[in-house]
């Protein structure tokens, strides 16, 4: 089910441009904003909006709390969901905004798996005309997959991309801060048990769309603790992992030259060919084809 996104009835004068995620806990949309006022209402989800490109001066209204900041390149905007926004003026273009549309449920269920916090407890500011080096960076992420082709490996990405934000917004913009420090069980590393039914899943699974939540279920952990956790085992973010072992299966696959380059690439979980070059040469340095070619001719 997806989310009850309230975009485009709040930006009147924008155009979408983009839709970079979609599912039922995330929705990532980018906009180019007109200059002028936009439609009062009240937001079904809480978003956050990070401005890429443009300069200009933003006011707003949310919940009677008015405020006004100079936007830039890099600046964020959030707005939880359940806040009634009015006089929302633009005073030039925004020419590339990233919004992310975060569901209650998700921020709820990240207070408790995270922080051991109740949901009940937990209220989201109404921060914004700043800049968050964080969201900022994950912006970022989401533009670069937009403008690539999508494979398999780019759900776990967004996966990992998503609870970092939900996170990130619990841990800095409460309005009380009550967020103590994580439990202890996302501090500790995973055992081997745990650990080696992951890597047999990800082995098993290599060419299928892999989630966050697929790999936390093999490891009998929710996603929360298992992102922390994995990464403090192994150095890497699953993403990371799921992807090295793609890269090394791929190279396999070129030596033994048995099969096309579309073929690796399919059979490694890549969703086309440009997606596969393109991973490939940023892991090793060269093109699928170039690596087929040495290793038919080795060095001497």
């Amino acid at each position: 089910m997806a989310i009850e996104c309230h975009s485009v009835r709040k930006y009147a004068t924008g155009e979408l441009l983009a839709v970079e995620h979609a599912g039922p806990l995330m929705r990532v949309e980018t906009w180019r904003h007109g200059a002028g006022r936009l439609p009062e209402l009240t937001l079904t989800s809480t978003e956050v909006a990070v401005m890429l490109s443009g300069r200009l001066s933003v006011e707003r209204t949310g919940d009677g709390r008015r405020q006004r900041s100079q936007g830039a390149p890099g600046m964020f905007w959030l707005c939880p969901a359940g806040v009634h926004e009015t006089d929302i003026a633009l005073s030039a273009t925004m020419h590339e905004v990233v919004h992310f549309f975060l569901p209650p449920s998700l921020l709820g269920d990240t207070a408790l798996e995270e922080f051991g916090l109740d949901a009940g407890r937990i209220e989201l500011d109404y921060a914004g005309g700043a800049f968050d080096p964080l969201l900022n960076q994950i912006a970022l992420r989401f533009r670069e997959m937009r403008r690539s082709p999508a494979g398999p490996a780019d759900r776990l990405l967004a996966d990992g991309l998503r609870l970092t934000l939900a996170s990130h917004l619990l841990a800095a913009y409460l309005t009380r801060r009550l967020v103590p420090p994580a439990e202890r069980l996302s501090r500790e590393p995973l055992d081997g048990r745990r650990l080696q039914a992951v890597a047999e899943l990800v082995e098993a699974r290599l060419s299928e769309e892999l989630t966050l939540r697929d790999l936390a279920a093999a490891a009998c952990l929710s996603p929360f603790h298992f992102s922390r956790m994995f990464r403090r085992s192994t150095g890497q973010t699953p993403h990371q992992y799921v992807l090295e072992r793609r890269i090394e299966t791929a190279k396999r696959k070129l030596a033994a030259d048995g099969q096309s380059l579309v073929e690796v690439a399919l059979s490694t979980g890549f969703g086309s060919q440009s997606s596969f070059n393109r991973a490939f040469r940023k892991a090793t340095g060269r093109t699928p084809g170039q690596y087929r070619t040495a290793a038919e001719r080795p060095e001497r």
